[in-house]
C-alpha cells in the first residue's frame, strides 16, 4: 500500500518502524533506499507509505515485531564517547559502554538527543521511536539542565539576561535560565537550564559571555535526573512511572512552553537503583548551598 492508495488512514512506515524500535526514521528512509524493506514480496521504494499495521512487513527478510511497550533508561554517560551507532575515526560510541551497563533484555535502545564528545552526564535512551523524536522536539519544551565549570569574569546580572534569550552569528537561542552557583576568583560552577537542546547551544552560549568551558555535565532531561548514578551505568525506569509520563508530555504544538526553571525549582522523577519516585518541588527555604555535584555523597 502506497500513500496514494489511502491517504486519510494510518501512518509512514518510516514512523511505524521507528517505533518499533527498527531504527530512527532517517535510518530506516536509508534502509528503504537500500531495498531492505518489504511488504510481502513487494520492495518498499518510498518512505511515504502509508500503513496501518506492521503486519507482513520484513525488514532484511525478518518480520517486524509489534511494537513493544515504550521504555526508558538512564545512562550516565561518561566524556570521551560518541553518542552514535559508529563512528568513521573509530573513537569509542555509546554503545561500547551500553553492552555492560544495560540489562540483557533491553533489547535495541536509542539516545534521546546527544551529548558531545567531550560532554558527559544524563543521557535517556528508549526502544521507541515516536517517544525519542516527541522528546527531542523543542516545541515538546522539555528542559535540559547542565552544570559547566567555566573560567573567565562573568556576573548574575549578564547570565539573568539569557532568559530574554540571545542571538550569536546569526543563530537565535530562545530563553536560558542560567545561574552561579559558586565561584572562586575567576573559575565558576553554572547551572544552565535550555528547552531548545541546539547543537552545542550551551557551550556556544558560555563562550559568547567570554567564558572557557572545561567540563561540561548534563544533569536532568525533563523530569529525570542523574543525581548519584555511577559514571558508565545505566539503569531502567520503571514501567508505571514512563507510562505516566508519557501520558502528561506535552504534544507538540499545544502551547508554547514557558521559561525553563532551573533544576532544582521542578518536580523531578527521583531516579534510585530500584527505580524512580516521584518528588514533588523542592522547598527554597529548606535549601542549603549550592545543588550537589553528581556522585557526590549525600550530606
Amino acid at each position: 500500500m502506497t500513500a496514494s492508495d489511502n491517504p486519510r488512514t494510518g501512518d509512514r512506515i518510516a514512523k511505524l518502524l521507528a517505533r518499533a524500535g527498527i531504527a530512527s526514521r532517517r535510518e530506516v528512509e536509508r534502509m528503504i533506499a537500500d531495498g531492505r524493506v518489504k511488504i510481502g514480496d513487494e520492495v518498499v521504494t518510498t518512505p511515504n507509505t502509508v500503513l496501518t499495521s506492521l503486519k507482513g512487513v520484513t525488514v532484511d527478510g525478518k518480520a517486524v515485531k509489534a511494537p513493544d511497550a515504550a521504555r526508558l533508561f538512564l545512562f550516565h554517560k561518561p566524556a570521551g564517547l560518541i553518542t552514535a551507532e559508529r563512528d568513521p575515526a573509530g573513537r569509542p560510541t555509546i554503545y561500547t559502554a551500553l553492552r555492560n551497563a544495560l540489562p540483557a533484555n533491553s533489547g535495541r535502545v536509542m539516545p534521546i538527543g546527544r551529548l558531545d564528545f567531550n560532554t558527559e552526564g544524563l543521557l535517556l535512551l528508549t526502544n521507541d521511536g515516536g517517544l525519542k523524536r516527541t522528546m527531542e522536539l523543542p516545541s515538546t519544551g522539555l528542559p535540559r539542565t547542565y552544570r559547566a565549570r567555566t573560567f573567565g569574569d562573568v556576573t548574575q546580572d549578564q547570565l539573568e539576561e539569557l532568559i530574554e534569550g540571545i542571538e550569536i552569528e546569526g543563530i537565535r537561542y530562545g530563553p536560558i535560565n542560567a545561574n552561579m552557583e559558586r565561584s572562586t576568583g575567576r573559575n565558576q560552577w553554572i547551572e544552565v537550564t535550555i528547552t531548545e537542546g541546539k547543537n552545542r547551544e550551551v557551550r556556544r552560549v558560555l563562550e559568547h559571555l567570554g567564558l572557557e568551558v572545561s567540563r561540561l555535565i548534563r544533569t536532568a532531561y525533563g523530569p529525570f535526573e542523574l543525581l548519584d548514578l555511577p559514571r558508565g551505568q545505566a539503569v531502567e525506569i520503571r514501567q508505571v512511572e514512563v507510562e505516566r509520563f508519557v501520558k502528561g508530555l506535552k504534544a507538540p504544538g499545544e502551547t508554547e512552553a514557558a521559561p525553563p526553571r532551573p533544576a532544582h525549582d521542578q518536580a523531578r522523577m527521583r531516579i534510585r537503583r530500584d527505580g524512580p519516585r516521584k518528588s514533588g518541588p523542592a522547598k527554597p527555604a529548606a535549601r542549603k548551598g549550592p545543588p550537589r555535584k553528581p556522585g557526590a555523597p549525600r550530606k
